[in-house]
């Protein structure tokens, strides 16, 4: 899998730390199910950044794991002595899966290793220190109340078959469904079989055959991006994330605390999910795509200074 260059670009200090500086080296990495992003910290200073393919412990064992960070990091963050790591991901919810990830980067690094949820992350990086109500909407979706410190409340998300309202997997399940049904339009159904070169029984097999049907499905929400001024297209999105509201935000007392959202169908969607929200008298305080820079300034307050 081929994953994108930086999104972009820390507004911090890069470089190597002075020799008689004491210093400590991090290992940071925020995963979804798709995607994960890794920076490693010397002090002050971000010495390396990449991208890997998701982790995520519910559909990978220990040893995918392990094989996933062994081949895909670059031998840089192999060979740079660690202190600590700091692992954020999708699937981290329970000490069961959190320990195996946490046994996969301890075979890899030997190195004290903390394991969390991503929804954690995106708690710390949108809020730092403060509180707030904290969503994901990427390949899957979530939220929490966050104090702080640590999440309070949380709306369980059950997956993209029971849950993950507002996500690009359940965005795209919705819209193949449509292609599958003949109810999308037909010219934005043909471009979709076009652009992605499949018939509807490539479809159903990539789905029901192959694995991570999540993340293909999520793929294929971002084939609607392009078509925001149809009608059809801009209901099914707006649809999308009026459940994620109905069935999520409204849970909590979301008139007391701001409220912020990350990932790649928050970011790509901006429009549409702010729109939604001023449907429900919510203002949104913050969308970004990645939580990576804000877990840096929350790890690193100085480097802001």
């Amino acid at each position: 899998m081929k994953l994108k260059p930086d999104a972009y670009f820390f507004p911090l200090r890069y470089g190597v730390a002075s020799p008689i500086e004491v210093v400590r080296m991090k290992l940071i990495a925020e995963s979804g199910s798709t995607k994960a992003e890794w920076c490693l910290l010397e002090g002050n200073h971000i010495v390396e950044h990449t991208y890997t393919e998701g982790i995520n412990p519910f559909f990978q064992t220990r040893r995918e794991i392990s094989r996933c960070v062994r081949l895909q990091l670059p031998e840089k963050f192999f060979t740079r002595k660690l202190d600590e790591i700091f692992f954020y991901g999708a699937g981290c919810t329970s000490e069961e899966k959190k320990n195996v990830v946490k046994a996969s980067l301890t075979s890899q690094f030997r190195v004290l290793t903390h394991v969390e949820s991503d929804l954690l992350a995106a708690a710390r990086s949108l809020f730092g220190r403060g509180k707030g109500i904290a969503c994901i909407l990427g390949t899957g979706s979530n939220s929490c109340l966050y104090d702080g410190d640590q999440i309070v409340r949380n709306v369980k998300s059950l997956g993209y078959i029971l849950g993950d309202e507002g996500s690009g997997a359940v965005l795209g399940k919705m819209f193949l469904s449509d292609c599958l049904k003949n109810l999308a339009p037909p010219e934005i159904t043909e471009k979709f079989y076009d652009i992605y070169r499949i018939t509807a029984d490539d479809a159903l097999d990539l789905i029901y055959n192959k694995s991570f049907p999540n993340r293909s499905l999520s793929v294929f929400s971002f084939f609607l991006s392009d078509f925001l001024d149809n009608e059809y297209v801009y209901e099914l999105v707006a649809k999308n994330f009026r459940r994620f509201f109905r069935r999520n935000i409204l849970q909590y007392d979301f008139q007391d605390y701001p409220i912020g959202f990350i990932g790649s169908v928050a970011e790509n969607y901006k429009s549409i999910l702010r729109d939604v929200a001023g449907e429900f008298g919510i203002e949104i305080s913050k969308i970004t795509e990645s939580p990576m820079k804000g877990l840096v300034e929350y790890y690193n307050p100085q480097l802001l200074s």
